[in-house]
């Protein structure tokens, strides 16, 4: 309201005095006028004076500019620093970012670096298990039901050699058939001129217990005694050293029950994982080279003999299987290694490997995009080599990219906002 429009109510109530100036109630009028000035200046401050919109307290938080882990709903001081709160809007930052403080980049080493186009190597290195050549392990079972009295072997890692006395079993069935066979050769001895084909009768019986797992010259000996333990000894059928031992003395076992399980360490596998997408750059039918961290300096190379033809749909990831030699026995199965193959050589953007964090499920980076401001961006990954990674999609060069301390960024978004960053994306 302007200074002419606040005159005007003024200026009409000095004609009404001028008007009623001949009524003898002088201090009447006087409080007519002053009344009325009254509700012009009252109506004049309400113009001047709007009322500006409040925001919701719902919509605010208070936190240190020093200590962004302190958050609360009312002003206050800083329980660390004892500095005063500063009022945030909560949606002035998107959901899918976090700012921090000076203080948090320094202490957490967080250093970016912008994305570039750099040659990868020709080199794909994989991390990798050793673990048994499942075509040279063999499993020795009960061939008859009966309980185990005597195992002759009862320590994993103990070599046993192919005919090597493994364990003596108890069974009812078994020293049936011996009587049998015994009755079946007195039988031939003494009525051997007769009708009946005792013959055929002792070798049906014979054939009985070689089914049952005994032997050829246990069955001679047997044969020639005419006397019988009621323990059958059985003997190792396979060279190797023992890796289960899933029976143990007093125990039944029934028949085609595992007994001993042998592996012949002269050939390894090494088993490593590989990501869908470094799948295209492998030659399967190139040199692999082994290295070991556990042997500094030992280098074995093998052949790719396996490549799993599913991919997991929950890690997207798949394996791939080098056969090698094991000259000595020096290598052990569970030992760590890593799968040297070649690949070619690709222009492409890179980050280091460090960069880029992965769940199984995805991989993601921290992307600059402020003063200590930083947003969570999935991307697509390609093959490694040393200690760099191919970014295939997600990123355009030129992104400024958190390369030291992407972790610890996420650990603090999780903190302050009590979910991964990233979470709705995996429903």
């Amino acid at each position: 309201m302007t200074s002419k429009q606040t005159l005007r109510p003024l200026r009409l109530l000095s004609v009404l005095c001028g008007a009623i100036c001949d009524v003898s109630c002088i201090s009447w009028v006087r409080s007519l006028i002053l009344f009325s000035a009254s509700i012009v200046l009252l109506l004049f401050a309400a113009c001047k004076n709007k009322k500006r919109p409040v925001t919701s307290k719902a919509d605010v938080y208070y936190t240190c500019s020093m200590h962004p882990q302190v958050m609360q709903d009312h002003p206050g001081t800083c329980p660390i620093c004892h500095m005063e709160l500063i009022a945030v809007n909560k949606s002035s930052q998107p959901n899918d970012e976090i700012t921090l403080s000076d203080q948090q980049i320094q202490l957490g080493n967080i250093q970016t670096d912008t994305l570039g186009h750099a040659t990868m190597g020709d080199k794909l290195v994989l991390t990798a298990t050793l673990t048994f050549d499942e075509m040279k392990v063999n499993t020795v079972s009960a061939r008859i039901t009966g309980r185990m009295d005597k195992l002759y072997f009862k320590n994993t890692g103990d070599f046993v050699n192919k005919g090597d006395h493994l364990f003596d079993l108890y069974s009812e069935e078994l020293n049936t058939a011996k009587q049998e066979y015994l009755a079946a050769l007195e039988r031939q001895q003494t009525l051997g001129n007769s009708i009946i084909d005792f013959k055929q009768l002792v070798q049906s019986a014979k054939n009985k217990l070689l089914l049952w797992g005994v032997s050829q010259a246990q069955i001679d000996a047997l044969g020639k005694t005419k006397q019988f333990s009621p323990l059958t000894a059985f003997y190792s059928t396979a060279a190797g050293y023992i890796t289960e031992l899933p029976v143990k003395e007093g125990q039944y076992v029934t028949e085609g029950g595992p007994v001993v399980r042998l592996a012949d360490l002269s050939t390894l596998w090494a088993e490593a994982q590989v990501y869908a997408s470094q799948l295209a750059s492998i030659d399967y039918k190139g040199i692999a080279t082994v290295q070991l961290p556990d042997l500094p300096g030992k280098e074995i190379t093998g052949k790719v003999t396996f490549a799993n033809p599913e991919i997991s749909a929950d890690t997207r990831i798949n394996l791939l299987r080098v056969a090698i030699p094991n000259t000595g026995n020096q290598l052990k199965p569970g030992m760590p290694a890593y799968v040297l193959l070649m690949s070619s050589g690709s222009n492409a953007m890179t980050l280091p490997v460090d960069a880029v964090l992965r769940d199984g499920q995805m991989a993601t980076v921290w992307l600059k995009t402020g003063n200590n401001a930083f947003k969570r961006k999935m991307v697509e990954t390609g093959s490694e080599s040393d200690d760099r990674i191919e970014i295939k999609s997600g990123l355009q060069n030129g992104d400024v990219v958190v390369v030291s301390g992407a972790y610890l960024i996420n650990s603090e978004y999780i903190f302050k906002k009590g979910q991964e960053p990233m979470a709705e994306h995996h429903h």
